[in-house]
């Protein structure tokens, strides 16, 4: 969840991943990198930035990317797993990877979702998701903030669409934008997952 109020910005977010999943802080240091280095992510190589920020990651251990983290820019981010009418891809970045790429490449949560929607156009986002189902898939929905404001970034396989914070706003497991929502949602697993009894 965010709140953006005048001055400041909350930002929370809690984790339902699988229970014997164990998930730890992984601090990263700022780094720069040489012309033509690559990064391998949970499933797929990329082309690696020139510099890449100090980031802060609660990640799966068994994963590249981060369920949530913030940077040295003070951008923070998490994400959900959402259920889409899309396909979803056998490799590709995963939504944490996409997560972890933002905060190592961006400085405001503008850049962060200009970052995610941008790689998600070049590479798309798949490959399994789950540590006890490794064939476990979906795509993802984002909160992204900083110390301005925040963004919902919802993505169905290579669609995106977002939307300014203003007030108080959730996310949870389901598509919510207006219109995006009703295009793209898989509406029998985005009920069997019961995210709107989670959303106030």
């Amino acid at each position: 969840m965010v709140v953006v109020d005048d001055g400041r910005v909350l930002f929370a977010k809690n984790s339902d991943r699988d229970p014997n999943e164990a998930q730890f802080l992984d601090w990263q240091p700022r780094r720069s990198h040489p012309p033509g280095a690559s990064v391998r992510c949970t499933w797929i190589e990329i082309d690696q930035i020139a510099q890449t920020h100090a980031v802060l990651l609660s990640r799966p251990f068994w994963m590249w990317g981060a369920e949530m983290g913030a940077n040295e820019h003070g951008v923070v981010i998490g994400n959900e797993a959402v259920f889409t009418k899309e396909p979803t891809s056998l490799t590709g970045l995963t939504g944490m990877d996409l997560l972890r790429l933002a905060l190592e490449r961006s400085t405001t949560a503008d850049e962060a979702v200009a970052v995610i929607t941008g790689l998600l156009t070049e590479h798309g986002q798949g490959g399994g998701c789950g540590y006890e189902d490794p064939t476990f898939t979906y795509h993802n929905s984002y909160l992204v903030a900083d110390a301005s404001g925040a963004r919902v970034l919802e993505t169905a396989g290579t669609h995106w669409a977002v939307e300014v914070v203003d007030g108080a706003r959730t996310i949870s497991n389901g598509l919510t934008i207006a219109g995006f929502a009703d295009e793209f949602s898989d509406r029998v697993r985005t009920s069997v997952s019961a995210c709107r009894t989670r959303q106030p």
